[in-house]
């Protein structure tokens, strides 16, 4: 039988404006969650994923009056996490949507172990992450223009990195290329810490990598930003001018991060998530936490949510049959 609500949980609902009604709700949404919520990231640790979803999980389990848990489920370019929480039956197993499961994967792959858009309630639109566009230090360039005369003259000889085939650095590299009109190969890697190891190293000659993960590599001079892909100049990097600034106006790239949850979760519980949700992206910890790697806060309503997957998903399709993206 689940346990009452404690009165220090029963306070932090009403001050989230989540206090269940006394009459007219079901028991589902009184009582849920009854236990710890895992939080599945599809995605190796070290990357903008995991720190997205950890200032979340922080604040939602404070607002819930349960812990939220990260638990890291690489594999199949996310195809792994989304397709076992498609499946979970418990009610208290939730995961990360991104611009690569949701909006990129439909397209690249010829049958998906889940359906994005029947499998899924879109809970929240939690953070937007900026695309740096970064070289190692020892790169001879200092901005996006002597970067792409540097590829136009050396065609195929320089490469970049990836977090992997369809992930946000793969689409973000390659809408670029696209734009400027360069040969550049692309080394995929399971995941962004891999991929940021050989960049460091030198291996890699570029990358396009959500600012979080990159952010503390720039301030400490190993890896130097040539452009950012926001549609305006990053406080945290106001000297780096963005892509459009540098010739090719109109230009934006940007990751996403939503919380997912599977369709069998019940309304009552689906709308005291989301309602939990939108409350811990306006929380100053999680504020703070994002701002300070260049992440911006969003905390979305399902419909917004669901309205933005659709949009997404409509932009990337024609970037990827032009590119022809494949999976791995």
């Amino acid at each position: 039988m689940n346990a009452p609500l404690t009165r220090r949980q029963t306070l932090a609902l009403a001050a989230a404006g989540l206090t269940p009604m006394l009459h007219g709700t079901s028991r589902a949404q009184a009582t849920w969650p009854s236990k710890a919520v895992r939080f599945v990231v599809p995605f190796a640790p070290g990357g903008s994923s995991e720190i997205v979803a950890r200032a979340t999980a922080v604040e939602l389990g404070k607002l819930l009056g349960q812990s939220v848990f990260v638990d890291n489920k690489p594999g199949g370019a996310g195809n792994v996490a989304m397709a076992e929480v498609a499946r979970a039956e418990d009610q208290h197993t939730l995961v990360l949507g991104h611009i690569g499961t949701l909006a990129v994967n439909p397209y690249i792959f010829d049958k998906l172990p889940y359906q994005p858009n029947k499998d899924f309630r879109p809970i929240s639109l939690l953070a937007k992450v900026p695309s740096l566009y970064v070289v190692p230090a020892e790169l001879p360039v200092k901005n996006l223009k002597e970067f792409v005369a540097l590829a136009k003259s050396k065609p195929g000889k320089l490469n970049y990195g990836s977090a992997g085939n369809g992930s946000a650095g793969h689409l973000g590299m390659e809408v670029l290329k696209m734009a400027t009109e360069t040969f550049i190969l692309h080394v995929p890697y399971r995941g962004t810490g891999p991929q940021l190891t050989d960049l460091l190293a030198g291996r890699l000659d570029a990358a396009c990598v959500g600012a979080p993960a990159v952010m503390q590599f720039i301030k400490a001079g190993k890896l130097r930003c040539i452009a950012t892909g926001s549609p305006q100049r990053l406080a945290q990097l106001p000297d780096v001018p963005t892509v459009a600034e540098q010739g090719y106006p109109g230009f934006e790239m940007t990751q996403w991060y939503g919380l997912m949850a599977p369709a069998s979760l019940p309304q009552p519980a689906a709308d005291k998530l989301a309602a939990a949700a939108a409350r811990a992206m306006r929380e100053p910890a999680a504020l703070e936490m994002l701002a300070k790697d260049a992440a911006i806060a969003v905390g979305s309503t399902p419909a917004e949510f669901a309205k933005f997957i659709a949009a997404e998903q409509k932009r990337w399709q024609p970037v990827i049959a032009r590119a022809q993206i494949k999976p791995d």
